[in-house]
């Protein structure tokens, strides 16, 4: 494993365990362990399938839509602010890589057809 996969992991389990250990703190402290274990095993997987920029464009949405509800409705709603721009910085993050990578696939020549001799064929 290279040490950028090693980063991503980390990265990862430190992000969504984070999450689930704020979850975890909502539900009650009977979820806790439970909630802190399954977001830093989900951010692990995403962080192993090199989920960087997913992880960013959370981190991103959080802050923004943070200070958004801070401006708008105070510091009580700076919570659902910070938690929908992380799900909206989620979202928009995924279809922006999806659309990058249909850009990228447009780009590159399209095969060769095979074309077949009568005399090649196989019975």
């Amino acid at each position: 494993m290279t040490a950028s996969k090693v980063f991503d992991v980390i990265l990862g389990i430190l992000g969504l365990g984070t999450v689930g250990m704020l979850i975890g703190v909502f539900m009650g402290d009977g979820w806790l362990p439970v909630t802190l274990v399954f977001g830093a095993l989900l951010g692990a997987g995403v962080g192993f399938l090199g989920g960087r920029g997913f992880f960013l464009s959370i981190f991103i949405g959080t802050i923004l839509g943070g200070l958004l509800a801070l401006g708008l409705g105070g510091t009580e709603a700076v919570t659902v602010g910070a938690a929908s721009g992380a799900a909206m910085g989620g979202f928009l993050g995924i279809w922006i890589s999806m659309l990058l990578e249909t850009w990228q696939q447009r780009k590159q020549p399209l095969p060769e057809p095979a074309v077949e001799h009568p005399g090649n064929s196989q019975p």
